[in-house]
């Protein structure tokens, strides 16, 4: 029997993590404001808010208080802050930051962990427009893991995901509701942000492709520092390797064709 920690396991990839794991493992369930609702008796759940710094530590004491050793934890908590960059309260991109990096960082070096498996996204090769905290922040969440990883010697693995059938997208378009709303000036790209939002979360990969994807990789003895996970991620990635003058024209074409 292992010892696993999953963050963000009210909904979605986080739910379907320790659902999983939990039938043959143990799992520490990280939820912030929601009631927890998991199917399995192997499940201990655990409350964290990353929004909420300081609940932080009471959280790797309570799970240090249960067990000596983790295999592995699933970094999978986050949030998207959208919108123009110039419109977005600077409150709204340190929050950005603490949910995505810095709250993950720090639970993380706090347990006595083997192996680290993040659930990053194809956001982090930096090419979508309006979303630019969360590619930043899911940008940084790899660099910041790969090096302490090299460091430490601890392994780390970013799973850079693509669109993906869950909540994510609806709870994204309620938490950026304000700037979604009055988008001042930029309500062609706003009304795009939702249109496609609702469109991932109906025709996105189905989350039990990717759990399966997921625990394949989680089983190797030498995985890959980092996976690219879907067709438009794999897109996504070839794409970011082109100039980045090409890459910004491209994108100008395509914000304009939205008037």
């Amino acid at each position: 029997m292992k010892t696993y920690v999953v963050t963000g396991s009210t909904s979605g990839i986080g739910k379907a993590l320790a659902e999983e794991y939990s039938k043959a493992n143990l799992v520490f369930a990280g939820f912030r404001n929601e009631k927890l609702k998991l199917e399995g008796k192997n499940i201990i759940p655990f409350y964290v808010d990353y929004s909420k710094p300081e609940t932080i530590q009471p959280a790797i004491e309570f799970i240090n208080s249960k067990t000596d050793k983790i295999d592995t934890i699933f970094n999978v908590a986050g949030c998207v802050v959208a919108g123009a960059i110039e419109l977005i309260d600077m409150k709204e991109l340190r929050r950005q930051f603490d949910v995505n990096v810095f709250g993950a960082l720090e639970l993380t070096r706090g347990l006595p962990i083997n192996k680290v498996i993040n659930i990053s996204s194809m956001s982090s090769f930096g090419i979508y427009p309006f979303i630019a905290p969360y590619c930043a922040s899911k940008r940084a969440l790899d660099i910041l893991f790969n090096l302490y990883s090299l460091e430490s010697g601890v392994k780390v693995v970013s799973l850079k995901l693509g669109s993906i059938a869950t909540p994510i997208w609806s709870k994204s378009i309620k938490e950026n509701s304000k700037v979604l709303e009055t988008p001042n000036g930029y309500e062609s790209e706003c009304k795009y942000l939702v249109k496609n939002a609702l469109k991932n979360e109906i025709k996105g990969m189905p989350i039990h492709k990717v759990i399966e994807k997921i625990q394949k990789i989680e089983q190797l003895s030498k995985p890959k520092p980092s996976y690219t996970i879907g067709l438009d991620a794999k897109v996504a990635e070839i794409f970011s390797h082109f100039p980045q003058d090409f890459i910004n024209l491209i994108i100008e074409n395509k914000l304009k064709s939205m008037h």
